[in-house]
């Protein structure tokens, strides 16, 4: 892990610097109280509430909500992969998701595909991009899939 990523790890796991940052980069994950719970090299976790903001008028949680956190947690592990080796853009240009139980309770996401998002940004040469699909599941408090969510991301390294 480069000192970089480092940084951003321990800062994006700081719930402090978490919501000052995301206050003013992504506004939505402040209101439905989004939170990493945990980010290395090999997963992110995030979770989300179940409470009046998150919450639609079926009792659930808000898909949105739901496919915010779960972006959140392929988005996170993407910038920690590309700290501190070089300019990259990246961009979800796909999105799928799958819906198995109501979400009604604190749902965590998580997304274990960091080795090989890490192997794809380290073989990207300046002017190459590629596409990585990252599959974000989120689990309910009894470990039940509540959804599972196909976040496709591509890379361009500049």
């Amino acid at each position: 892990m480069t000192p970089e990523a480092r940084d951003y790890s321990k800062k994006m796991n700081n719930p402090i610097v978490f919501w000052w940052a995301m206050l003013f980069k992504l506004p939505s994950a402040v209101f439905w109280r989004l939170k990493i719970k945990k980010l290395d090299n090999e997963s992110c976790e995030v979770t989300i509430p179940y409470f009046w903001r998150s919450q639609n008028p079926f009792k659930s949680i808000y898909f949105a909500a739901l496919a915010g956190a779960a972006e959140l947690s392929t988005g996170a592990l993407c910038q920690l992969s590309m700290a501190g080796k070089g300019k990259y853009s990246m961009l979800v240009v796909d999105f799928k998701a799958e819906f198995h139980k109501k979400a009604n309770q604190k749902t965590t996401f998580i997304c274990d595909q960091g080795a090989e998002l890490e192997r794809i940004i380290d073989q990207l040469q300046p002017g190459e991009s590629d596409k990585l699909t990252m599959v974000s599941t989120g689990f309910n408090p009894q470990g039940e899939i509540v959804a599972r969510f196909f976040v496709t991301w591509s890379f361009k390294r500049k």
